[in-house]
């Protein structure tokens, strides 16, 4: 692969990166299967439908518009060196750089670092029940050691857990973030699983999915953990 598969731009959004104005570029691929995955369109690998030389053009005509160009997927760390390059060549322009990963590769985290400023990474369950969701057995391995590998760059992230009541209770939720906490992250956020078909609400019930915001024991104690905790519902 010699430039990166683009298959998604959002060209305008004030949620994806923290206090910037910025447009979302999502990359194919992705080495996990997660249950609830809202994006199953960007999973295979082939060649994406943007042209990433006409996507630069574009954000050339963004300069002194965007603040900030977050890349997304899929997991977007997945496409290695010629993402890398990529970032670099986008925060030349003078944009922010903001990536939202899974943390399944650490080694290129760690490599895409110098290019990067802020992450939104996914804590998605407990070691218990991660292979269930994603249907990988080293994936919590590899989040977690995602979750250090930035940790020590000092840079800003937000970790955040999709609260599917299948996979993770309000005990769980509990552990996550203590967890998070002690490894220094300022910044969590917790989201609330929303079935993406109509047809069906895999197993759960309304009922189910607005338990944890509905706790405000446990909103307490979370909120006690951190700078900030949002919660997305």
């Amino acid at each position: 692969m010699n430039t990166i598969q683009i298959g998604g731009l959002v060209s305008f959004t004030t949620i994806d990166y923290p206090g910037k104005l910025a447009c979302v570029i999502f990359l194919v691929g992705c080495p996990i299967r997660c249950a609830y995955c809202s994006n199953p369109h960007l999973i295979p690998v082939g060649s994406g439908e943007y042209d990433p030389e006409k996507v630069f053009d574009w954000l050339k005509s963004r300069k002194g518009k965007l603040e900030a160009v977050v890349f997304s997927g899929g997991e977007a760390l997945m496409q290695g060196e010629p993402l890398f390059e990529y970032m670099r060549r986008v925060r030349e322009l003078g944009f922010s750089i903001g990536l939202h990963t899974n943390g399944f590769y650490p080694e290129n985290l760690s490599a895409a670092s110098p290019f990067v400023d802020w992450i939104g990474i996914d804590y998605k369950a407990t070691e218990t029940n991660y292979e269930k969701l994603t249907g990988v057995n080293i994936a919590y391995e590899r989040m977690i050691k995602s979750l250090d590998v930035w940790a020590k760059t000092g840079k800003p992230a937000e970790v955040r857990t999709t609260v599917d009541p299948r996979y993770v209770s309000p005990d769980d939720l509990l552990k996550i973030a203590h967890d998070v906490a002690a490894r220094g992250f300022k910044k969590f956020a917790v989201q609330k699983y929303v079935p993406h078909f109509e047809d069906t609400e895999h197993g759960t019930t309304p009922a189910m999915r607005n338990a944890f915001f509905n706790d405000e024991k446990l909103q307490g104690e979370i909120n006690s953990l951190f700078e900030t905790v949002t919660w997305r519902e």
